[in-house]
């Protein structure tokens, strides 16, 4: 699942387009770092890897299949339902220069998501947590039942976790 931070993730992502014709100048007005086709597939094949984010064409995916190996394991392979195989190039590059953050839910239900750097002022830290906390509830099953989100704990990368009471986090929004 995907979440648009509203002040970013403070980190800057290089983005290969993989595209042919018009979208190659749509991705390259639009901010993209690397665009290409072929010769950017081939260009993997033989180790290159300095990328953070790989946005494709639907008609570029069966030239992206025989670099599946390559980019699978990286968490970089192309995937339409993270917006990342899309017509709309300019926009999937846009979004993602502006701070879009994937998750997941672990099997055991737990999602870690960025939400943004130790430098950031906290009323950021604290826009951006509102922004995921809010498209995590949005995505509740309607099967579930009960506390949805249960628990909540803040942490740097390396740092210790730091809890936060759900029931207030999910009452103060906004």
């Amino acid at each position: 699942m995907v979440c648009k931070l509203p002040n970013g993730s403070g980190r800057s992502i290089r983005i290969l387009v993989l595209a042919k014709g018009e979208k190659v100048d749509e991705a390259k007005q639009a901010g993209a770092d690397f665009v290409g086709a072929e010769d950017m597939v081939d260009k993997i094949k033989e180790g290159w890897l300095d990328f953070d984010k790989v946005i494709a064409t639907p008609d570029m995916m069966p030239k992206v299949g025989p670099i599946a190996r390559i980019l699978g394991p990286r968490g970089l392979m192309p995937n339409p339902k993270v917006g990342t195989v899309t017509t709309d190039v300019a926009k999937a590059v846009s979004e993602e220069k502006a701070g879009r953050v994937e998750f997941r839910a672990e099997k055991a239900g737990i999602v870690h998501a960025a939400i943004g750097k130790l430098s950031f002022y906290a009323n950021k830290l604290e826009e951006n947590f509102v922004a995921l906390m809010d498209n995590i509830v949005k995505l509740k099953p309607a099967t579930a039942k009960g506390t949805y989100v249960k628990a909540i704990s803040f942490s740097s990368t390396m740092g210790p976790g730091l809890r936060v009471d759900a029931v207030k986090a999910q009452a103060t929004k906004g």
